[in-house]
């Protein structure tokens, strides 16, 4: 009898473990983004700001010390010459690790090198290709525009570069602290695309009914015909075109928010005659871009706001986004949190025979569940897929395995 009874209970206790490891089968999405171990920061040693900034900023991210480059130069110019830049680029190549995609740059001057801005320098090299060949001239474009890719120099031989644009180091320790606070918080706020009395500088508007139409079935958007907004508590994307935009001091802006205005030379972050990107984030913005020289009104060299959007809200960082949405970034300086991830978001709900995983951040596309016992498989086929944008749900039969991944589906 006691035999029977301990044989009971130590069934019941093996049906309870069994049932509690069960409780959280592992699910395996797709790589959707960048991740600290991939970014290298670039500092300079000349310039006490850039070396506060990196440390502060490889501390925050968790970012890896080998990933810390350092280089020397002479800080606070507007600009550097080819042959100075070819040096610290081949030095900084020499020094980044193999599995680094992007880099950090933590100063806001020099801002350029000659025609290039100096972030598109460090990322695809200078090359005259990248800049206007005369006035008002189209310049190189690049494959990762628009791209899905999640390994650019693997993909494109491209490293994304975004500049921890300060000139203090409250504003940089603000800005990172910001970047960090927006990750995964999946903001409520309102994507304001503002359309302009500036004809000449207002090129993005013709956008802007698509973007609405896109994205106002799941996020706050609004078309907007004013010079400003004024005394909006809520901005998480503000795209523009003005030389110079008034009332910022009376908005605020959510913690991952991208603001940018079109105009000649907003990328001369700290001696331009137009309003410096640096404004945007100074007044709360987590990035923004600008151009160092005239570019002229090509929306090709600017950021495409539904194309930034749509890269953001489904879960990709601030660099991987803005890179993505300028098609000719050669002229224009990215500034910001790099990071920054605020769709970045993940929520797994169990049911009955059922498990439920909300997020934003599957691509388009056909893709293929499969389950196994272990991470090491084996994995067996158990459906497909077609995931639109953006996915609402993705639904898991729970059939008892232990884990579930998703892949792309083979043709």
């Amino acid at each position: 009898m006691k035999h029977c009874y301990l044989n009971a209970l130590f069934a019941l206790v093996i049906a309870a473990v069994t049932s509690a490891a069960r409780a959280e089968p592992q699910i395996i999405l797709p790589k959707h983004r960048l991740d600290a171990r991939e970014l290298a920061v670039i500092v300079n040693d000349s310039d006490p700001l850039s070396r506060q900034i990196a440390n502060y900023y490889r501390q925050r991210r968790g970012i890896p010390q080998e990933n810390l480059i350092h280089i020397s130069f002479e800080p606070g110019r507007s600009a550097i010459s080819p042959n100075e830049f070819s040096v610290l680029k081949r030095q900084v190549d020499a020094a980044t690790p193999p599995q680094v995609q992007a880099y950090a740059l933590t100063w806001a001057a020099p801002y350029r090198v000659r025609c290039m801005s100096i972030t598109s320098a460090f990322a695809l090299g200078f090359d005259k290709r990248y800049c206007s060949a005369k006035t008002c001239a189209l310049t190189q474009p690049t494959a990762y525009f628009g791209s899905d890719s999640t390994t650019p120099f693997d993909d494109f031989r491209i490293r994304p570069t975004m500049s921890l644009a300060a000139t203090n180091f409250l504003e940089a320790k603000t800005l990172i602290d910001r970047g960090i606070a927006s990750d995964g918080s999946r903001p409520k706020g309102t994507a304001y695309l503002v359309s302009t009395t500036d004809k000449a500088r207002n090129v993005r508007a013709r956008f802007y009914p698509g973007i609405d139409t896109v994205f106002s079935r799941f996020l706050n958007t609004e078309v907007v015909h004013l010079n400003a907004l004024l005394g909006r508590d809520d901005v998480l994307f503000y795209f523009t075109g003005r030389d110079k935009v008034d009332g910022l001091d009376t908005l605020h802006f959510l913690p991952g928010a991208v603001a940018d205005h079109l105009t000649s030379i907003g990328g001369r972050l700290v001696d331009s005659n137009q309003m410096s990107a640096l404004r945007w984030l100074e007044a709360g913005a987590t990035g923004s871009y600008g151009t160092v020289m005239e570019p002229c009104a090509h929306p090709t060299k600017f950021p495409n706001p539904g194309v930034m959007m749509q890269h953001y809200v489904q879960g990709e960082t601030l660099i991987e986004a803005y890179w993505k949405s300028v098609q000719m970034p050669g002229e224009g300086i990215f500034i910001g949190e790099p990071l920054a991830a605020p769709f970045d978001f993940r929520d797994i709900e169990q049911k009955p025979g059922e498990i439920v995983v909300r997020t934003w951040s599957i691509k388009p596309g056909v893709y293929q569940l499969q389950s196994a016992p272990a991470t090491i498989g084996p994995f067996q086929p158990v459906l497909n897929y077609q995931i639109g944008f953006p996915l609402d749900a993705l639904r898991i039969p729970d059939r008892g395995a232990a884990v579930y991944r998703l892949v792309p589906a083979q043709n």
